[in-house]
């Protein structure tokens, strides 16, 4: 699958401080898109980089890559630097009870990107170490929600 916009990467340090951050160049960086689709987004971000800061390496670091494929599929990647935590495996808590969950404060992040995107998976960074994790998560646009013309800090294939 060949990409019809590619955002250069962005590093941020491992650490919750910098969430905001992250969301604001995120925002930036999709500006002309819906800003529904942008929001979405950036809730996703926030997730899956606070849980990169959690489970990453201390003083490690975040990376947050972004591109849309040509069959017009938006995806967001985040990746922690090696040094996970052992076992630190994405995943949603499938032992809980309803009542569990009403009462659950924590661990709904997962949980809440498989129910704003299209698909969301994992794998371990590089892929060969199981040293770092990558996490994705996909949202499929409508081609005419893709604004053209050129974009700061963007690339076309």
């Amino acid at each position: 699958m060949s990409r019809l916009l590619y955002w250069e990467p962005r590093l941020y340090r491992g650490g919750l401080a910098d969430l905001s951050t992250a969301r604001g160049d995120l925002a930036e960086d999709m500006s002309g898109f819906a800003p529904d689709l942008v929001d979405t987004v950036r809730l996703c971000l926030h997730e899956l980089q606070a849980n990169a800061c959690k489970y990453g390496r201390a003083n490690g670091e975040v990376a947050r890559q972004l591109d849309v494929s040509t069959d017009h599929v938006l995806t967001l990647t985040v990746s922690n630097d090696h040094g996970s935590a052992p076992g630190a495996v994405p995943r949603v808590p499938t032992e809980r009870t309803d009542t569990e969950w009403d009462r659950a404060e924590g661990q709904r992040g997962l949980l809440l990107v498989e129910n704003l995107a299209t698909s969301w998976n994992h794998y371990s960074w590089p892929v060969w170490s199981g040293l770092g994790v990558l996490v994705w998560a996909s949202f499929t646009l409508d081609p005419a929600a893709v604004p053209g013309g050129p974009r700061p800090s963007v690339s076309t294939d």
